[in-house]
């Protein structure tokens, strides 16, 4: 065992360059301490029923939390399935599963249902982490905790330097973790992801309990643990990059074709679609309407593209040049809720006086509170609440409208006061 290795949970607890505002921090002078390899070594990859079946029952007999770790292929692959799984338990040492040849981690995940699971940005893994069937039933995520103790800096590399005083390998985040076999450095670099999770939850619920935030993190983990798959997202080529060059409906059309064209391409291949096609060449041609392939190959983003695949592009853009006035998409999607702030001054000037004060008033608050503004409450539920204030202003009202709209019982508690006195300057 290596000196990086001696107890991180008996360290005290660093702050230095990353400390919640108001700590003074009580390893300044301590230099980080490399981590280059995880304590017990690198685990062996599985990927047979058989190892993954002792895996199980090392887990399940393990104690304490579990830290959950999984590495996507984003930018390499289509969707954001899980590529390889990390976990790390007391008792059980680091385990690295490939969910590609175990695709059914439902006993896996059933075996440790009762434990915590520390994760870091939970809410970017929970999705693939559940295709596989591994949900948990209560988390603890340090990215969370990290912006809610006031860090401002809460990347894992950051938060394990700051906080534990370990600098943890670095550079294959990025990687096409969809390669096998996984190079060992690549697999050094994923079982060190979760060597010291649970000894970073625990210095982060120490802090959270000195600052007084730590019930507050445990409504967020719950709300984020509880929540529901969420819904499919509506006409998802409307987020194009660049689409607010793109003004016509008829524009409009070629951009969906085009990136319907890719994305059915794409999902047979198993690529990530701006493999396939870039966002910037689907605008192009929307923005030109081009005639033939002769004009599409001229754009760019096209130039490079052999005859049968632009001919394949070109049918789409005819698709949507041959569209009725009446088949062509709107301008813009259905907005429930209220209506972008920059129209508020002339829809409604009383609505964008209480927005202006509301939105000052929480931002002095999340100051003083330590934590960005976001993490105190939702712009958008702060938006609705003013565009639809109760029709009267006081701490129940406000407090009940709060609720409606998903806040926690400690956002309700701390925002309340200070929207009713916003709220109220209309009517002072």
């Amino acid at each position: 065992m290596t000196d990086a290795h001696e107890t991180a949970a008996d360290r005290p607890l660093r702050t230095t360059g990353g400390a919640p505002p108001d700590d003074a921090g009580s390893s300044a002078s301590q230099a980080p301490i490399p981590l280059l390899e995880p304590r017990e070594g690198i685990p062996p990859v599985i990927a047979d029923a058989d190892a993954l079946a002792e895996v199980t029952a090392a887990f399940a007999a393990g104690s304490g939390p579990v830290a959950v770790d999984a590495e996507r292929a984003s930018g390499y692959r289509y969707g954001q399935r899980a590529y390889l799984v990390q976990l790390r338990r007391a008792g059980a040492g680091t385990a690295l599963i490939d969910p590609v040849a175990c695709p059914d981690l439902s006993g896996l995940g059933a075996a440790i249902a009762d434990a915590e699971w520390v994760l870091h940005a939970a809410t970017q893994d929970l999705p693939c982490l559940r295709e596989i069937g591994m949900v948990p039933t209560h988390l603890f995520d340090t990215e969370l905790a990290g912006r809610l103790a006031g860090f401002p800096r809460v990347g894992l590399g950051a938060m394990v330097e700051n906080v534990l005083g370990f600098v943890l390998e670095k550079g294959h985040s990025a990687v096409d973790w969809s390669t096998r076999p996984l190079p060992e450095p690549w697999l050094r670099y994923a079982a060190l992801d979760v060597e010291l999770l649970v000894d970073l939850r625990d210095a982060l619920e120490k802090e959270l309990d000195r600052q007084g935030k730590l019930e507050w993190a445990r409504q967020e983990f719950h709300a984020i643990a509880s929540a529901p798959p969420p819904e499919p997202r509506k006409d998802p080529w409307r987020r194009t990059s660049g689409m607010h060059k793109v003004r016509r409906r008829r524009q409009l059309a070629v951009v969906r074709e085009l990136w319907q064209a890719r994305d059915r391409i794409a999902q047979r291949r198993d690529v990530s679609p701006g493999k396939v096609l870039g966002d910037a060449a689907i605008v192009e041609a929307a923005l030109a309407l081009p005639p033939n392939a002769h004009a599409l190959a001229a754009l760019n983003g096209f130039g490079r593209v052999n005859r049968r695949q632009l001919e394949q592009w070109q049918l789409s853009v005819d698709r949507a040049r041959a569209l009725s006035e009446s088949q062509l998409p709107q301008p813009g999607q259905p907005v429930t809720g209220p209506p972008p702030p920059r129209a508020w001054a002339d829809k409604d000037p009383a609505a964008a006086a209480r927005l202006t004060a509301a939105r000052a008033a929480v931002t002095a608050l999340a100051e003083r509170l330590g934590m960005p503004q976001e993490n105190l409450i939702t712009p958008d539920t702060v938006r609705r609440v003013c565009w639809e204030p109760p029709a009267v202003v006081d701490a129940e009202s406000v407090g009940a409208a709060l609720a409606g709209h998903g806040a926690r019982p400690w956002q309700v508690e701390q925002v309340t006061p200070v929207l009713v006195a916003a709220l109220g300057q209309e009517t002072a």
